[in-house]
């Protein structure tokens, strides 16, 4: 589990292919001591396993559905990405619960300072809400406004400046994990849906009875 508060910024050195994936090596902002080999780590806002680490480079293994279903297949050498490691139960939760299990990814419309216009993705319409939490590239920010196509962030300056935000442009990808409470409920509610149906359809002899049989 994350928070969303990320600790700092990897600099991309490669993304190559790798066996049934890719390879994604970082520059990451923390020593070998602070790292264990095998632990989650959130790049971006997507969960990844640290394979090793060598003079604060890591290297992290993206498997296919990793690269369908986040901006991290469109990494170029130089690229900064967001990196929080995962949170510990004695840790302040500061931000808001995020599994670094993405999403989708979704296009930024505009940006006006540290205004950031984003398009409303159809797998997650039902889950976003104005003033709600909304992780964007791992980052968790509030829901300032919302409209049919389109929600909107504001950014404050110390965000700003410690993240990639600050280097995103209109018309960039950005990965997008809606609140775990919001899909919860939206599960339950599309079930007790579906059970609903199932007993209207189901066939009885009273039925029968009411439709002349």
């Amino acid at each position: 589990m994350f928070t969303g508060i990320i600790e700092g910024l990897g600099k991309v050195i490669s993304l190559l292919p790798y066996e049934e994936g890719k390879k994604l090596i970082l520059a990451v902002p923390f020593s070998e001591e602070n790292l264990t080999i095998g632990q989650s780590i959130a790049i971006n806002g997507v969960c990844l396993t640290l394979t090793s680490i060598v003079q604060r480079k890591g290297t992290f293994f993206l498997s296919h559905t990793t690269q369908e279903q986040t901006n991290l297949c469109h990494l170029r050498p130089g690229d900064l990405v967001n990196v929080e490691r995962p949170l510990r139960f004695n840790q302040e939760l500061s931000g808001h619960l995020l599994t670094g299990h993405v999403d989708t990814t979704t296009t930024i419309k505009a940006i006006k300072e540290r205004e950031i216009q984003l398009q409303v993705p159809d797998e997650v319409r039902a889950l976003l809400v104005p003033k709600g939490s909304v992780a964007i590239d791992g980052i968790s920010l509030t829901i300032a406004f919302m409209d049919e196509d389109s929600f909107g962030i504001t950014i404050i300056p110390h965000t700003w400046e410690n993240t990639n935000l600050k280097k995103r442009q209109k018309g960039d990808q950005v990965n997008i994990e809606a609140d775990i409470i919001a899909k919860y409920v939206n599960r339950l509610l599309h079930v007790r849906q579906i059970s609903q149906d199932s007993k209207t359809r189901e066939l009885t002899k009273e039925k029968l009875e009411l439709s002349g049989f």
